[in-house]
This record gives structure tokens, sequence and C-alpha cells, in this order.
């Protein structure tokens, strides 16, 4: 009997893939790069709960000997870092939403519906891709100077509203959609608007999810058009309330670590909720379109 189990034991081990050493070779790689993406976040959250002595100290320390709650209270109590959040939260959020409703209409109509000069104008737009976006601030800036938006919320949001990135991402996906299953519903009776929302939208998902989190991440994470746009820093965002920290409190890294966490934290979480809808709506799109 024992005979027998060392055979069959032999034999599994026999059986056993050995992975090549191109395979070898590639798994470490990608160890090494996933941990060296991720110490600079490890490091981070583990010195924003350093006291200022441990924080300062040389040479540096990975753990915290004596971990503490004070810069985060610091950052809320004395730092106003409560209402940045809200800041934030809130221009992102409407940033997304607008960007949603506007990007969506206009990709589906480049797709499916037919109109004079579509595909000029979808050229154009695809030209336009090349201009950077630096070089359309300062008109920008002028325009919603003349419009009394300076240092307002509304400010903030407008260059996030629609996107030739997100027009042509949305264009893309849309062109998958089967002209037959849009005609069918036409026919039955249903008008565009009743053909977009019951049966064009609910396709649309998984790109909608991708195109939120690329725009919800651009607002939330944006420095240069916030500062450019405000001066009250009631409106500041968290970039903006980190970039100030740091000029009030240079030597207190465990205070400034501290609202870099917080900062990265909540989108670092977004992600990883929507990350199976994200790469899948990357994907099909890529794909389909």
């Amino acid at each position: 009997m024992k005979t027998w189990l060392m055979k069959i034991g032999r034999m599994k081990i026999w059986r056993m893939k050995i992975p090549s050493v191109p395979t070898l070779i590639a798994g470490s790689v990608l160890v090494f790069a996933t941990a060296w993406a991720a110490f600079p976040l490890f490091w981070m959250t583990s010195m924003s709960f350093m006291p200022e002595a441990e924080a300062n100290a040389f040479p540096a320390r990975l753990w915290p000997v004596n971990p503490t709650l004070d810069n985060y209270a610091e950052l809320f109590a004395y730092q106003h870092m409560g209402r940045y959040v809200l800041n934030s939260l809130f221009v992102a959020c409407l940033a997304t939403a607008l960007s949603l409703a506007f990007n969506i209409t206009a990709g589906y109509a480049f797709a499916k519906l037919q109109f004079r000069g579509r595909e000029k104008l979808f050229q154009a737009l695809l030209a336009a891709l090349v201009i950077p976006g630096q070089l359309t601030m300062l008109p920008l800036f002028f325009l919603l100077k003349n419009l009394h938006l300076l240092n307002t919320y509304v400010g903030v949001v407008v260059p996030f509203m629609s996107s030739l990135f997100g027009i042509f991402l949305v264009r893309q996906y849309a062109l998958s959609l089967p002209d037959e299953m849009l005609q069918a519903a036409r026919v039955d009776g249903a008008s565009e608007w009743q053909v977009f929302r019951r049966i064009v939208l609910p396709n649309l998902r998984p790109i909608m999810v991708t195109l939120g989190v690329f725009t919800f991440l651009a607002a939330w994470n944006d420095f240069l058009w916030p500062l450019i746009v405000l001066s009250d820093d009631t409106y500041y965002t968290l970039p903006l309330a980190i970039a100030a920290l740091s000029q009030e409190h240079l030597q207190d890294q465990g205070l400034m670590m501290a609202g870099a966490t917080v900062t990265i934290a909540p989108v670092l979480v977004l992600f990883i909720l929507l990350q199976r809808h994200y790469v899948r709506g990357l994907l099909s799109g890529s794909v389909k379109g």
C-alpha cells in the first residue's frame, strides 16, 4: 500500500507543469513592478501615522513605532480638510454627471444618427485631439471672466463638461449597437428619446462606467485649472489645499503625508470597486469599435 501511494505521488509530481524560464522572468518582473509602484503608497500611509519626531527622523522609518492619529485630527480640526474633501467631491461628481450627459449623447449621435456634415465634423474633432489642452486655458479663462464665472464651482467644472476623447470613446463603442435593433424599436412606435433611454443607455453601461471613472479621477486630481480660476480658499479642492498646506507645514512630513493619503484614498477605493466594469468597458470598446 505504501509503495503504491509513493508511485502515485511520483506520478503527480511528474505531471506537474514546471513553469518555463520566460514565464518565471515575466512573473518576477510583474512582482517587482507591483512592489515598485505600491511602495510609495505604503510609505506615504505609514508616515501619516507617525508623530512628527518619527516622520522627520533620519534614516527614514518604514513603520511607525508609536502610531497616532494626531495628523488626521489636525487636518480635519484645524486645517479644514473636511471642507476641501466636500469641495472636491462636489466638483468631481458634478463634472462626471455633466460629462456623461454631453459625451454620451454626442457620441451616440455621431455613431447612429444621420445628419449633414457628420463625418466631416467628426474628422475635425479628431484633428482637434492633437491640440494641447493648455493652449485652450487662456481663451477659456477670458470667456469665464466675461461670464462672471471665475472663483465658482461652475468655472472649475466647465472644462470637464465635454471632451473630444470622451465623444470618441462613446462613438466607437456605440458603433457596435445593431442598427436593426434600433430600427425595430422605431417601427414599433418608439420615439428617438425612448430608443435612446430604453435601448441605447443600457447597452452603453460599460463605457459609461469607464468614462465616468476617467472623468471623476481627472476632476478630483486636477490642480492647474482650479489654481487658475479659484482665488478664494473657500472653494479650494484637495490638490490646492495640499499645495497650500505644504507651504505652511513643509517640515511636518507626517501631516503632509496624511493630507496626501486623504486625497488618494477615495479615488483608490473607487477604482478598486469599479475595476471590473472599467476594464470591461475599455476592452469592449477596443474590440467592438
